[in-house]
Parts: C-alpha cells; sequence; structure tokens
C-alpha cells in the first residue's frame, strides 16, 4: 500500500492542475471575454485582466478584491466595478496602508488594513500636499513614512485614472449621451465658429458642446489605458488612444470610433444590469476586432488564459507541500514520503516550467528580463539542481533544497510583481540579441547554482545542531554536494560574465567598464573560485565549506539584488522598497546562520562534539 501512496498523491494534485483547465460557463455578465479583450498600456498589448491584476497589486497587493458585503470578486470584475459603477466601486476597501503615520496624517481608523476610497479622497489635498514635498527627495532618502505615502499617492492616481478609463466623469448612460453629443456637434461647431467671428451664435448650443468636451478633454488627458484602435487603415496598427481622444476628435468634425461605441454600450448595459445587452456588445466587439486586429486579440486572448491558470502560484503551492512531505521523511524515516516528495517536486517544477516558457512566448525574449523574471528562473534552475541531487543521492535532501528554493523565489517574484507589470521590459536590455540570450540564462544559471550550494550548508548546519538526523555518512554526502555544485557553479557564472562582456562589447561599444552591477557579477565567480581553493588547499573542512557557501548567498543576493538599487550604472533597474527590506532580512538570517555554524562543537547535537 504505502508504495502506491506517491502515485495517488501525485494524481491527486495533477488533478487540481488540469482541473483549472476547464471552466463553467459564465452566467450573467461574460466577465471573461471582457476581461480577454486587447489594451495598449505600458508599451504593450495585453488584456483587461491584467489591468486589473497588475492595479490590484499595486493599490491592495492581491489580485482579487472583495465588495461591500465581503464577497470576493476577481480583477476583472473589480476593474468593470471601477471603471462603469465607480460610485460602487468606491465603497469598496481595496487600498492596503500599513503604517502608522500614514493613518494618523489622513486621519484613518488604525485597526484597519484596507481602507475605500471615499475613505481616503476626503484627505486628496493633504495626499497631494505630501507627494509634492516627497517628489524632491531622493528615493534612497526617504523614511519609511515618506515611501509609503508616495506608495500610496501612486495607488491613488492609479484608480483615480482608471475610473475615468471608459466613460467620462457623471456620466450614466453613455451609449444615450453618445448620440446626444453627436447632435450635438454640429450646432455646437456653428455656434463657436460665429462666436470667432463676432457673430451672433447659439448660446444653449454653444454651452451644450462645451459641456461634453469638458468631460471628454479630462478623459483624454488622465485615462489608463489605451482602448480605442485605429478604424482608419492608413493610421499606424499600433497607434492606440482612449475613448476621450477619440471623443474629442469627434467634437472637432471627427468620427466616433466604432470601438467607442461598443464601450459605450458596454457601460450603459453594465450599468443598467442588462448582462444580455453587454454581452452582446463585447462579442459584437470582439468580431469587430477579430476582422482588423486578430494578433492583438490572440495575444491579449493567450496572455487572459496565462493569468488564469496561474501557473506559478500553482507551482508554489505543490512546492510548499513537497517540503513539508521532505522534512518528515527525516523524522520519520520513511522512504514513501520522501518519493512523494520527489514526484511533486517534479510536478511543480513541469508547471513551472510551462509558466516560464509561455512568459517567454508572450514577451518574445529570453527567459530573464527584469528582477521578476530573474527570480522565477533561478527558481527554475535550482529546482533542476535539487531533482538531479535526489536521484543521486536519495535523501531527501535534493527534495528540500529544490522544494525550498522554488517556493522562496516565487515568494520573491511576488513581491517584486507589486510595482507593476512584469512583462515590462527592463531598461538595460531592450536592444537585445543572440549574446544577450545566452548571458542572462547563463549567468542566471550561475546564481542559481550559488544559491542551491547555500542552501544545502544551511540543511548540513541546522541539522546538525538541532538534530541528530545528520550522520556522518550524510554529513559527508552534503559536503560532496556542495563541492559539486559550487563547481558548476564556478563554471555558469565565469562563462555567464563572459558571455556579458560580450554582448556589452557589441550594445555599449566596451566589454568591461567596472558597472556595479558588473563587479557584482565577478565578485560571484571570485568567491566560489576562493571556496574552491580553499577546500583544494585544505584550508577548510565540511564544517568550513559549509560557512564558505552560506557566505556566497550573501555574495549573490547582493550581486543580484543590491547593485540594482544603487541608483547608478547601467544596470540601476528595478529598486523597490520591499525588495531592499527582505534583501536585508535575507542577509541577516544569513549571517546568523553562520554564527551559529561557528559555535564549537559540543553545541551539534548530531556529532556530540566531534564535528569536523
Amino acid at each position: 500500500m504505502k508504495r502506491s501512496i506517491p502515485i495517488l498523491v501525485l494524481a491527486v494534485f495533477a488533478a487540481w492542475i488540469l482541473s483549472g483547465l476547464f471552466q463553467k460557463p459564465e452566467t450573467g455578465f461574460h466577465t471573461r471575454e471582457f476581461g480577454s479583450l486587447p489594451v495598449l498600456m505600458n508599451g504593450r498589448f495585453q488584456p483587461f485582466d491584467s489591468v486589473a491584476r497588475n492595479s490590484l497589486l499595486q493599490i491592495r497587493t492581491k489580485q482579487s478584491a472583495t465588495t461591500g458585503d465581503g464577497s470576493r470578486i476577481t480583477a476583472t470584475e473589480w476593474l468593470l466595478a471601477v471603471m462603469m459603477k465607480p460610485e460602487v466601486a468606491d465603497y469598496w476597501k481595496v487600498f492596503r496602508i500599513d503604517n502608522g503615520e500614514v493613518l494618523a496624517l489622513l486621519k484613518l481608523p488604525d485597526n484597519q488594513e484596507y481602507f475605500a476610497y471615499n475613505q481616503i479622497k476626503a484627505q486628496a489635498d493633504e495626499i497631494d500636499k505630501q507627494a509634492d514635498r516627497i517628489e524632491g527627495v531622493e528615493s534612497s532618502q526617504r523614511t519609511v513614512f515618506e515611501s509609503q505615502m508616495m506608495k500610496l499617492y501612486d495607488a491613488v492616481n492609479l484608480y483615480q485614472q482608471l475610473e475615468i478609463s471608459l466613460k467620462p466623469p457623471s456620466t450614466d448612460d453613455f451609449a444615450a449621451e453618445l448620440v446626444a453629443f453627436q447632435k450635438s456637434v454640429a450646432a455646437g461647431d456653428a455656434a463657436a465658429d460665429a462666436r470667432a467671428n463676432g457673430q451672433k451664435y447659439d448660446v444653449s448650443a454653444l454651452n451644450a458642446l462645451l459641456g461634453y468636451v469638458g468631460n471628454y478633454d479630462t478623459v483624454a488627458k488622465f485615462a489608463l489605458p489605451l482602448t480605442i484602435p485605429p478604424a482608419d487603415d492608413s493610421v499606424p496598427r499600433n497607434d492606440w488612444e482612449n475613448i476621450g481622444t477619440n471623443l474629442m476628435q469627434a467634437a472637432r468634425g471627427g468620427d466616433i470610433n466604432p470601438a467607442t461605441k461598443y464601450y459605450a454600450t458596454m457601460v450603459s448595459a453594465y450599468r443598467a444590469d442588462r448582462p444580455a445587452d453587454f454581452n452582446q456588445a463585447v462579442a459584437a466587439y470582439r468580431i469587430w476586432l477579430s476582422d482588423r486586429y486578430a494578433p492583438q486579440l490572440r495575444k491579449a486572448g493567450q496572455e487572459f488564459f496565462f493569468s488564469t491558470q496561474e501557473p506559478f502560484y500553482k507551482a508554489t503551492v505543490i512546492y510548499v507541500v513537497a517540503l513539508l512531505l521532505a522534512l518528515m521523511s527525516w523524522f520519520r524515516m520513511s522512504d514513501w514520503l520522501r518519493r512523494s516528495a520527489f514526484y511533486l517536486v517534479i510536478l511543480a517544477w513541469i508547471i513551472h516550467t510551462a509558466g516560464l516558457v509561455f512568459r517567454m512566448y508572450l514577451e518574445g525574449r529570453p527567459p530573464v528580463t527584469n528582477l521578476y523574471s530573474s527570480a522565477i528562473f533561478i527558481g527554475w534552475g535550482a529546482v533542476i539542481l535539487g531533482m538531479v541531487l535526489e536521484k543521486i543521492f536519495r535523501d531527501g535532501v535534493g527534495c528540500v533544497v529544490a522544494a525550498f528554493v522554488g517556493f522562496v523565489t516565487q515568494i520573491i517574484a511576488h513581491n517584486l510583481a507589486l510595482g507593476g507589470d512584469t512583462m515590462e521590459m527592463m531598461r538595460a536590455v531592450l536592444d537585445t540579441n543572440f549574446w544577450l540570450a545566452t548571458h542572462v540564462v547563463t549567468v542566471t544559471l550561475g546564481y542559481a547554482s550559488t544559491f542551491v550550494a547555500g542552501f544545502l550548508a544551511i540543511i548540513y548546519i541546522l541539522r546538525g545542531l538541532f538534530t541528530t538526523t545528520l550522520s556522518e555518512p550524510a554529513a559527508k554526502s552534503l559536503a560532496r554536494m556542495v563541492y559539486g555544485v559550487v563547481c558548476f557553479a564556478t563554471l555558469f557564472s565565469f562563462v555567464g560574465t563572459v558571455l556579458g562582456g560580450i554582448w556589452a562589447d557589441q550594445s555599449w561599444g566596451r566589454f568591461w567598464g567596472w558597472d556595479p552591477k558588473e563587479n557584482g557579477a565577478l565578485l560571484i565567480v571570485l568567491w566560489n573560485a576562493t571556496i574552491l581553493h580553499a577546500r583544494w588547499g585544505r584550508l577548510v573542512h565540511d564544517r568550513g565549506l559549509m560557512i564558505l557557501a552560506v557566505i556566497g548567498n550573501i555574495v549573490t543576493s547582493w550581486s543580484w539584488f543590491g547593485v540594482n538599487m544603487l541608483g547608478i550604472g547601467l544596470h540601476s533597474y528595478g529598486f523597490t522598497d520591499a525588495a531592499f527590506r527582505w534583501l536585508l532580512i535575507f542577509v541577516s538570517s544569513q549571517v546568523a546562520i553562520i554564527l551559529l555554524a561557528l559555535l564549537p562543537g559540543k553545541f551539534w547535537r548530531s556529532f556530540q562534539g566531534k564535528i569536523a
């Protein structure tokens, strides 16, 4: 029976993954169909669903929201309400504010975590005042209060822009308003011309047109995202605009874009709670797009599918379960637990790989384009090494390393995603080529390998100190693992650094410029080489090797993240307060582990004073 348990565990989680591929037909408003419609934002085509998810991550730090009665809704459902029924969405508590000073300044209750826009907008003047002051302060010099205040300021601005993305302020029936607006244009323009020429003019006609234009001008200036594709074939396919811009052109005698009319129908139907009319308008707009913008519609649909499947989240859940099973196998010494963990790690890695490949397909870029994707890729490479170690040694160590690093890097990636769209290209790699693709892949595998060696060392230290499960053969086995992985890391980090120099020579005209990122990559190579030389020269034994490997975690984390946050050099991208805070926490944890490793041998339970 126990021999079949790992297969059953694998089957359960595989069924969970496959179940996500089948969704029930929508009743009521077809929000999924709407969520897969393409828009242009952040320099790329993406579905409304991605706009919603990325916006919620910045505002709420989650990809879902709750309504006033506590019901959980999807990101697209939230965005629909914000854009079409803002008077309702304004009461939903989606703004996360953690800082006590910010809460006190805005006179908000300190026993809440989330707040509604209606609670915040009363203090809009104070938020703007503080933002004007803080914008003159360098990011690295801002206090926690100032950083949190700017985060709130950006979130409020984003929310306000989304509110006017599909309808002008104070508009109830947008479809009916468009009809009235079209009727007012001719008379209004005639009245404006007559006034300009000093002739008698129709005041009511001019005022009616100006009333519309005032609202549409606001939308034209501030609305996000760009929702209206060119209807004229002579206009470039990427020259999308927002609804306000199109209506301002119509006010000057231009045509109202068919897309604007479709969206107006959707808004009116949604506000009047007419799902049949809403769904019909969405379907008709999709047909119109398929005749003119099939590639954009297809890409938006693919990204929508990718986001709704949530491969990285599902992989994270499986990594956690695998980690728990692998740890239990050490204490209970049950091989079926270890095998269950190994099978789950393989399943999680397959899902991880599918997500990584799908992102590459959507972006048309190498797997590493920014800090978010580097975290995803480092975890992917580390899991491969962990699986190889487990296949060779069959002692659960490889499973623990693979599952732990896979889980941790996914958490890091999630926190990096809080800054917004993760599929944006980072500045330093906009001009991609073959050497860039090979450089980022190879050097990132070097990072991953160094982390694997460090986490193997952590397992050695913690098991040796706090448990009696680390036998002498197991300790020697771990030492061999660390040594082998460091050899691998040295090779890949060195080759990746050289490839980076070749790419830099082609892109920037010099092979090496002592840029902070380049220095960090070199430091990783030198540190791994130092570990190997210390081992070859018998300057360190097993415990010393482990301490050096943990120091490698610190070196790699600073070279991976820290140099990006200096604000100087060609690689100064990706600074976030959250990332910097977590970086400091991680480094502090590694220092603590190093101090534990330096304790005298008598404190090591597994070796009872005979630690090497």
